[in-house]
């Protein structure tokens, strides 16, 4: 199993940061990161669900209203998984680093960032959806592609900086780890985009397919593509 790095015991009791020297600057433990952006991301995964309210209906009518919010339902589900992958991502991810730097916890913040921005798009894209102009909707696909593709980037820029920082992983990472995950991240930018695109003028029945599908191929490739294609031993020995 994957060691952490040491702290020394008067941390762990105070839950203090731990630091550590290095020629290239000075590096934390990744505790306290970790228990921030799970309270984050926690955040975020509940407020998706303030767009699920009573719908407005005549008596008797209340059927109805539920059906007609079929587009909330089918929003709040993929947001949900997709926050929900961006946890696992980021816990597998996690998992392989061992020391913390200032730019690695800025690349850390700029993926919280985009992750919190998901909610909004989500309640956009439902209301259009549920009003449904044509118009109106093909913008709210294209605002949640162009949100999706920022979080991509987040973690490209996130990944790429690990690639680069052998210093801040584990010693027992697989060398190219990092450079294929570079990959999941340009790909998630191409095919969100490539959505949002054709939801944009095409039909938003195309975007929201794309939608659907993506955080389920991020789902099963938390562990690295390796781990897709069942040769991933090394992204199950920090689990």
């Amino acid at each position: 199993m994957m060691r952490r790095p040491g702290r020394s015991g008067a941390a762990r009791r105070t839950g203090q940061e731990s630091h550590h020297e290095h020629p290239r600057g000075r590096l934390s433990d990744t505790n306290r990161v970790e228990a921030f952006s799970d309270g984050v991301l926690a955040v975020a995964i509940t407020i998706l669900v303030l767009d699920l309210r009573v719908p407005a209906h005549q008596p008797g009518e209340l059927l109805a209203g539920l059906v007609r919010l079929w587009p909330a339902y089918l929003g709040y589900l993929a947001s949900f998984l997709y926050v929900g992958v961006i946890w696992t991502n980021h816990h597998a991810a996690f998992r392989r680093i061992r020391y913390l730097d200032r730019a690695l916890s800025w690349a850390n913040l700029g993926i919280l960032l985009t992750t919190v921005l998901l909610p909004f798009p989500t309640a956009v894209l439902a209301d259009a959806l549920r009003e449904g102009d044509p118009t109106d909707a093909r913008t709210a696909a294209a605002l949640y592609a162009l949100v999706a593709v920022l979080m991509c980037l987040s973690w490209l820029v996130f990944y790429h900086y690990l690639r680069n920082s052998s210093h801040l992983v584990h010693h027992d990472i697989e060398e190219r780890f990092f450079h294929h995950e570079r990959k999941r991240a340009v790909a998630g930018i191409v095919l969100y985009a490539g959505g949002g695109v054709l939801g944009a003028t095409v039909t938003p029945i195309i975007s929201l397919a794309v939608f659907l599908a993506l955080p389920v191929f991020y789902g099963a490739t938390s562990e690295g593509l390796a781990g897709l294609r069942g040769a991933g031993t090394e992204g199950r020995r920090g689990g």
